[in-house]
């Protein structure tokens, strides 16, 4: 036995000492636990702390230590009393001789140390022999506990190729035994599984890189972590923990081309943009680092072009300018493939790109003619006359057949009318007189078709632009109205005039102003020109009146600067006005405006009275005849009614007395006297028989005629208003007959005949 163990055993049996008085003195506890831990520190009646092993299983109560006071002459005379955590029930006293026991198993885990207050009172007089006094009961840790990653299971990227011994992830676990007793607590990490990849620093758990590992061959690994207390020794509990850790990669891997000859087609009427074909290079690489760029080397690049789907990392071929079968039929393309990311470390392998070749084959196509010009602009000066030379175009068949060309002019008639070109030549005739005023550029559409294939057709743009010619006199840009007031004086200017020209001078338009010839000796009026394309009237006298001559007509000669130059006579028209001190412009406009007219102010008033008289005499009519239409009907406009009958049938003629009731068109206040009518139903039967062997001159048809309005004028039952009476004489000769009721077997009663 070395000298470590006799001391520990020597300084347990210490500790057990104070137990042995009160086991031999009372016999109340037998010593069935010869190893349990106590501690006594006694500093007069202050105790400090007791010690006891926590996890022990207890068959009985476990004596802790003793309280004693020193005045304590052990005659029962004091008495012992234990307060705070677990008191009573988790440990108890002897109240007699103060030794102390736990009852129960602890555990440190669960509660390390427990608070507890010890007095010695008087058991006669139940006072207090000492002060209250507080102590500590620790539980001593035992290695109970196995370490835990609480983090666990971990997860790590680093990026691939690392180089050794790069950090990856650091890994923790938790021991809950006591870390300041003994080396229950105290950890050793180890890797189970994961290498030769990795590695695990002992002490720190930080899990390190031991080789370089290229993610595409491996992309994911499991490393496997343990940690075992007592520093690693036997007997010591362990606790592992899954780190997933996974690769990220990085550009270590160039593009390459998995064919080194690619070959497509094209036809030479592809337009430009036209789609010619696909290649692709492939990059182990991931993300960003296997992105490229696909370049065109050399002067095929002017031809054709390449760009990058960003999606599939295809390189798509387009065409980007025409070709033509018969100028070249293949092309070969020299592409190459260059990663966008650059990974400076890995520079010194080369670079990161890679070539290959495209055979491109031009395919032969039936193409439309080909003009010498994307368009033409031509010059004609105006006024040429009918078949005049404009200009010519010309196309070809860019095709080996060659074949001829039909040239025409579509699109619009009204240029048809104007212009003409020759079919087989292309030459461009004009058909009429074109004025540069009315349109000074016409744009022609004309088309080349192929004579053996008529499907080709190519159009083009001709731009005809008609030259101007001094053709158009200068003139007045408007209507001068020029008034001069009776006494204005002489020398003061009346009208500032300009001109203007339809025609287009190069230099800028130029106008000289004189008198015409024929008032160059006019005394009233001058011209001056400003050389300034302006020129200002101005009187030549003082005074006018315009009881003389209300209105002078002044000729003013203007002259261009084309060539030939063009001269015109405009006429101005100066007014005479009677203008008060002021010279006021409205009045004097107002007094020229009548001189014109041919009216004096005298003439104004009779023409204005005359317009009053006849608007009277109108109004007075209006109010003559309102009143006599009142006159016709005097009674209240509401006493009058109207009756509407609708026959919805053919009805009985004059005799349908049933129709309606006349009498409700009459008023309530006014009713006419009914007279008896005399009987001429007789009468009027035998006049219209008579009638129907007589003419119209004959004197019993006039008879008819006067007997048949006296009965209507006499009628009492007639309305209010006018009545129309229809006479339906035939007269002689009817194939038809006489139609009249008056004819018929039922004889016409006329007091039952109703009128409308």
């Amino acid at each position: 036995m070395n000298c470590y163990a006799w001391l520990s055993l020597l300084l347990t049996l210490s500790h057990l000492w104070p137990c042995l008085p009160s086991m031999q003195n009372h016999n109340t506890h037998k010593m069935n636990h010869p190893f349990a831990t106590l501690q006594r520190v006694k500093r007069g009646w202050v105790w400090s702390q007791f010690f006891v092993l926590e996890e022990q299983i207890l068959t009985e109560p476990l004596c802790v230590g003793q309280l004693k006071s020193d005045s304590d002459k052990h005659d029962g005379t004091f008495k012992y009393i234990l307060t705070g955590d677990g008191a009573g029930s988790i440990f108890t006293i002897d109240e007699y001789t103060g030794t102390i026991h736990v009852t129960q198993k602890l555990d440190r885990e669960e509660k390390p140390f427990y608070t507890l207050r010890a007095q010695a009172i008087n058991r006669n007089t139940q006072l207090p022999v000492e002060p209250e006094s507080e102590f500590i009961i620790k539980v001593q840790d035992i290695n109970d506990q196995e370490p835990k990653f609480l983090d666990g299971p971990y997860e790590a990227t680093v990026p691939e190729m690392s180089p050794e011994g790069t950090s990856v992830i650091q890994v923790t676990a938790t021991d809950r035994d006591d870390p300041a007793y003994g080396n229950s607590a105290r950890l050793l990490y180890s890797i189970l599984q994961g290498q030769p990849y990795f590695s695990v620093e002992p002490k720190t758990g930080v899990i390190r890189i031991s080789s370089q590992m290229d993610r595409e061959t491996k992309e994911q690994y499991f490393v496997i972590i343990q940690a075992k207390d007592m520093v690693g020794q036997m007997g010591g509990f362990s606790g592992t923990t899954t780190v997933t850790i996974n690769l990220s990669d990085i550009n270590d891997n160039k593009p390459i081309f998995q064919q080194k000859f690619y070959y497509m087609n094209i036809s030479e009427a592809a337009p430009v943009g036209s789609t010619i074909g696909k290649i692709m290079a492939e990059d182990s690489d991931i993300g960003e680092n296997a992105a490229m760029n696909y370049v065109i080397e050399g002067q095929e690049s002017l031809v054709f072009d390449i760009i990058t789907n960003n999606e599939t990392q295809e390189g798509i071929v387009i065409l980007k300018e025409r070709v033509d079968f018969e100028s070249k039929r293949r092309y070969s393309i020299r592409v190459k493939a260059i990663n966008r990311q650059m990974d400076d470390h890995f520079m010194k392998e080369g670079p990161f790109e890679d070539t290959t070749i495209i055979k491109i084959s031009v395919e032969d196509a039936d193409e439309p003619p080909v003009f010498t010009s994307q368009n033409y602009v031509m010059e004609i000066a105006e006024g040429a006359t009918n078949g005049s030379f404009v200009g010519a175009i010309t196309a070809r068949d860019p095709d080996n057949a060659n074949s001829p060309i039909r040239y025409s002019i579509v699109h619009s008639t009204y240029l048809k009318r104007l212009f003409s070109i020759n079919a087989h030549s292309g030459t461009i005739i004009i058909n009429k007189l074109l004025d540069r005023e009315t349109a000074a550029w016409h744009n022609i559409t004309v088309t080349a078709t192929e004579m053996r294939n008529p499907e080709q057709v190519s159009e083009v743009t001709v731009y005809v632009q008609v030259l101007d010619v001094n053709d158009h006199a200068p003139e007045f840009p408007k209507h001068y109205e020029i008034y001069v007031c009776e006494n204005t004086r002489s020398g003061q200017l009346i009208q500032t005039i300009s001109a203007v020209d339809k025609d287009d001078s190069v230099e800028g338009h130029h106008f000289y102003f004189t008198l015409a010839r024929e008032a160059t000796n006019n005394s009233n009026f001058t011209v001056r020109d400003n050389q300034d394309n302006t020129a200002g009237i101005f009187t030549a006298k003082n005074g006018f009146s315009r009881q003389e001559q209300f209105a002078f007509f002044l000729p003013v000669l203007i002259v261009d600067n084309g060539t030939p130059s063009l001269t015109s006579t405009n006429t101005l028209t100066v007014s005479v006005c009677d203008c008060d001190t002021e010279a006021s412009a409205q009045s004097c406009r107002f007094g020229a405006f009548m001189f014109s007219m041919g009216l004096s102010i005298e003439a104004l008033v009779g023409v204005l009275a005359c317009i009053l008289v006849i608007l009277v005499f109108f109004l007075a009519m209006l109010v003559l005849r309102q009143r006599r239409k009142q006159s016709l009907f005097p009674d209240k406009p509401e006493e009058f009614r109207e009756n509407i009958v609708r026959y919805d049938d053919e009805g009985g003629g004059e005799e349908d007395t049933e129709a309606f009731d006349i009498s409700t068109l009459r008023t309530r206040t006014v009713m006419r006297e009914h007279k008896s009518r005399r009987n001429i139903t007789t009468e009027i039967q035998s006049l219209y028989r008579q009638s129907l062997q007589v003419g119209p001159d004959s004197a019993v048809f006039r008879e008819f005629i006067l007997e048949k309005l006296k009965e209507a004028n006499a009628d009492p039952t007639a309305p209010p208003y006018d009545s129309l009476q229809t006479y339906a004489f035939e007269g002689t000769g009817s194939l038809a007959g006489s139609l009249s009721s008056l004819g018929s077997t039922c004889m016409y009663d006329p007091s039952k005949s109703t009128r409308d």
